[in-house]
């Protein structure tokens, strides 16, 4: 885990705990031992195994932790994702946070794997997007990856991505191609896409050398198809994006673009339902 993911594992229990679990005080013995298993009460795809294991290794040093079910895997219900072993009151002050991981980031890969079935035997990726909840960004698209798709730029800071935003505040479509060939002379290795909600505006940008991505803002599927085939002799890729849905996702693909963004997969994708089943140990 990177250092970002632990800060939030650090962040997460702070903010459960506080100053300590009073009920666990008052109604547990430091004494009593208990074993407890994190149970998938539906289908759905693993992710967040390490982050809730290290929840309760942030709790509790001590405790033993057996993953079950690694990232990835396929759930149908039933099956045991994670085993704990341990002070029964240290289990029970790390449950709800690892829950919480488990839960949203199982939903995360659950949703994604779905758009990723969805798209068939196309060639297109699903890509996440920076939609995410603040401060969990790389544990969402860790989920995004267990869930079969592709991540899109971290951050603003490892890719150029100029929207219409970008040309009305500063560019405007005269001064684009000079700033992508400033782009490639000052950092040559990093990745150029431009948005385009018209196709005049792909025509536009197939004439300037250097951009890698074309991004195709709330187009239709046939103007899609058409925008792909005006770059059909050029080596750009495609990326669709805006009003993606699991209804509309085999036809977007269809059209022949090399990536589809989704950003429902982080912002919107539901909770998976899992609970933490414990049980009294003899000492």
């Amino acid at each position: 885990m990177d250092k970002l993911s632990l800060d939030s594992v650090g962040a997460a229990l702070a903010e459960d705990i506080g100053s300590g679990d009073v009920t666990s005080e008052f109604f547990v013995s430091p004494a009593v031992q208990a074993f407890g298993r994190i149970v998938a009460r539906e289908r759905g795809v693993v992710a967040g195994s390490q982050v809730a294991a290290e929840s309760f290794r942030r709790v509790d040093p001590n405790l033993q932790i057996e993953i079950r079910q690694p990232d990835g895997s396929a759930l149908t219900g039933g099956e045991t994702i994670l085993e704990i072993r341990g002070a029964a009151r240290s289990i029970l002050a790390a449950e709800r946070v690892a829950l919480n991981f488990l839960q949203r980031l199982c939903g995360i890969a659950t949703l994604t794997r779905r758009f990723v079935e969805g798209v068939g035997k196309s060639k297109a990726q699903i890509l996440d997007t920076r939609k995410t909840t603040p401060g969990l960004r790389a544990l969402e698209k860790a989920a995004v990856l267990a869930g079969g798709g592709a991540n899109h730029r971290f951050g603003l800071f490892d890719m150029v991505l100029v929207k219409d935003n970008h040309l009305i505040a500063n560019l405007g479509f005269s001064g684009l191609a000079a700033a992508v060939e400033q782009i490639r002379r000052e950092r040559p290795s990093i990745r150029i896409e431009v948005e385009a909600d018209r196709l005049e505006q792909v025509r536009t940008y197939l004439e300037i050398e250097g951009i890698d991505v074309i991004l195709l803002d709330n187009m239709n599927p046939a103007e899609m198809r058409e925008a792909v085939a005006l770059g059909k002799k050029k080596s750009i890729k495609f990326e669709a994006s805006g009003g993606v849905t699991l209804r509309n996702i085999r036809q977007i693909a269809a059209t022949g673009v090399d990536y589809i963004s989704v950003g429902a997969l982080t912002h919107s994708a539901p909770a998976i339902d899992l609970s933490l089943e414990l049980t009294h140990v003899a000492g």
